[in-house]
């Protein structure tokens, strides 16, 4: 059995002191959501007993579905790759961008450099320095293949949408098609979620086009963040239904409206064709103080969820 645990949206604070020029523009609406309520429903005090949890579930690989930062000043990124590093080397962690860490455009370069070992793809030489095109990597950990997908692109102000351009499209579908003939269980990481209906400012912007890429080359589990809410989801495909799902923000507090922190725990066995993957959800329920247990299901094999 490998057992994967998947967070996300983890938004480290506290925001650094920073230049009056780097807060101009879009970081500076950035500033007064932190100030205004983030800094209040997203800390240390729901994030440091949710990842002793996490850690203490001694999971095969830890998969992080982005937006470690708030504004991205270059200091944020220093403290995503210290909070990366507490989760495991990168061997054992792999990372893809949300929207916040590509808050703007003159950042888009930090989460390449400062979390490269934990996004590299297994055929990545450790000395070729990661840019865009690095997207889709592939990480294989005995019978699993881990594949990070970036939507992560600056956008405007009151903008938090995404995108998987098309050469990352073409990309991806060679290697899940590539992976299936290895026969390993597919797991794709992407920040912004595939499936289901949002606002168009907070929206995958060709998520259609990402759909359609699932549902010909096929996998075995989706996961996302960026909706700070529990989901499960489904990808109509040739192979069966491809579960799509989403995770809380891991530091939101209990008075979170979109849910208290939490993280999901993935048990994956079986062997292609007959794959079998159990989920469990662990977190906060509202009002209590501890890391529970609240949900298990199946995702993939017999009495999967519809």
């Amino acid at each position: 059995m490998f057992r994967i645990a998947h967070l996300s949206d983890p938004h480290l604070g506290p925001i650094p002191e920073a230049r009056i020029s780097e807060l101009l523009g879009k970081r500076f609406f950035g500033m007064m959501n932190w100030i205004g309520a983030r800094r209040r429903n997203f800390g240390a005090a729901t994030l440091t007993p949710l990842i002793d949890d996490l850690i203490a579930q001694q999971p095969d690989h830890i998969c992080v579905t982005g937006d470690l930062v708030n504004v991205s000043l270059p200091a944020e990124f220093d403290t995503g790759a210290t909070f990366l590093a507490s989760l495991g080397t990168p061997d054992q962690v792999s990372v893809v961008p949300g929207n916040h860490d590509a808050y703007v455009r003159s950042a888009m370069h930090y989460h390449l450099e400062h979390w490269a070992p934990f996004l590299a793809g297994d055929d990545t030489h450790p000395h070729t320095p990661v840019d865009v095109d690095a997207f889709p990597y592939v990480r294989r950990r005995g019978p699993v293949a881990v594949v990070g997908v970036s939507t992560a692109v600056p956008t405007a102000v009151f903008l938090a949408s995404g995108e998987v351009d098309r050469g990352q499209r073409a990309r991806l579908a060679a290697l899940l098609a590539t992976l299936k003939s290895e026969g390993l269980f597919r797991v794709v990481m992407i920040h912004h979620p595939p499936v289901g209906e949002r606002p168009f400012h907070r929206d995958l912007r060709n998520a259609a086009a990402v759909r359609a890429v699932l549902a010909e080359a096929g996998a075995e589990l989706v996961l996302h963040g960026h909706d700070h809410r529990a989901s499960l989801g489904h990808i109509p495909a040739t192979g069966g239904a491809i579960p799509v799902v989403g995770v809380p923000s891991a530091s939101a507090g209990p008075d979170d409206d979109r849910g208290p922190g939490g993280y999901c725990l993935y048990r994956i066995s079986g062997t292609p064709g007959a794959w079998r993957c159990e989920m469990e959800r662990r977190g906060y329920a509202n009002g209590t103080a501890a890391v529970l247990s609240l949900d298990t299901k199946v995702l993939v094999g017999e009495g999967a969820a519809a």
